[in-house]
């Protein structure tokens, strides 16, 4: 039966709950708490799923030691160790492959940037900001960017970027990038990625926000967002390249929303603890028994 249970929540949690919380744009409102939210939720999924598998071999074998109970234990055991050398390949892979890119593109920026008091400023007419996340981070902009935005505008921006840098949103971001490739779409939700982007833009805008104040964020924003503003590159965390109608919303909301934050990281706590217990619990029976 916790086999059972344990796989019916690893679907759940991996599937229809991102995609309900998807459709709570409220939640938003306490950014760091939804964070960790989206945390707890993606991390019990990954809990659950490894438990359903060991659940089931501990039940194969229930003090049968023969070969042919561990014949039978195999497939759980043998699947299990499928999904966990999936999540670890898909590590691999996106960890690999960010660190590449984020390596070759600071190379260039170095050789072709300007170092102005530690901000990099890339000789091109369009408008952008963005930074670089690593040990050697980076934070860019444009000559379009410095003669669009305003000192204080220009102080918000780079804010913004600093935030991202000194919180390391570029790790959460790949942990959810590795979910949502290590496992086939049917039991992933693709919004949980796309949300998770937008939280940690949120988060970094109420840290600028909480430097220069909300107006000169938003102006920063609609003049980063022209129609002849370059991108960031894939590998970089832009100022204005992610949900920016959502994050100007946001950014005039000031209210602490005390009671949703406290309901949310109680949530959060109850979907982590709840995988927890009904693989511990099994066991710690199974002791005392004996």
């Amino acid at each position: 039966m916790t086999t059972v249970v344990l796989a019916a929540l690893a679907i759940v949690l991996a599937g229809p709950v991102p995609w309900g919380l998807s459709r709570l744009p409220s939640l938003r409102r306490t950014p760091r708490a939804a964070m960790v939210t989206w945390q707890a939720v993606a991390l019990a999924a990954v809990l659950a799923a490894l438990g359903a598998g060991l659940s089931l071999v501990t039940a194969r074998l229930d003090g049968d030691l023969s070969l042919r109970a561990w014949a039978v234990a195999a497939v759980p055991l043998c699947l299990t160790g499928l999904v966990l050398a999936r999540l670890l390949l898909s590590g691999h892979r996106v960890g690999t492959d960010l660190r590449h890119l984020r390596r070759r593109h600071r190379e260039l920026v170095d050789l072709l940037a300007e170092d102005r008091d530690g901000v990099r400023v890339l000789d091109h007419e369009a408008p952008t900001a963005y930074c670089l996340p690593g040990l050697r981070s980076r934070v860019v902009v444009s000559r379009g960017a410095l003669t669009s935005l305003s000192p204080v505008e220009l102080e918000a921006v780079l804010a913004h970027e600093r935030a991202h840098l000194r919180a390391r949103h570029d790790l959460v971001l790949e942990a959810f990038t590795v979910l949502q490739q290590a496992f086939p779409a049917v039991v992933t939700s693709r919004q949980a990625l796309g949300e998770v982007r937008l939280l940690v833009e949120v988060l970094a805008d109420r840290a600028a926000r909480r430097r220069v104040g909300a107006q000169p964020l938003v102006s920063a924003f609609h003049a980063l967002a022209t129609p002849g503003a370059a991108p960031a590159p894939d590998s970089a965390l832009g100022a204005s390249d992610t949900g920016l109608q959502a994050r100007l919303d946001l950014l005039v909301d000031e209210g602490r929303h005390r009671l949703q934050a406290a309901a949310l990281l109680l949530g959060a706590a109850a979907v982590l603890v709840l995988p927890t217990l009904l693989v511990v619990l099994p066991w710690l029976h199974r002791f005392a028994g004996d």
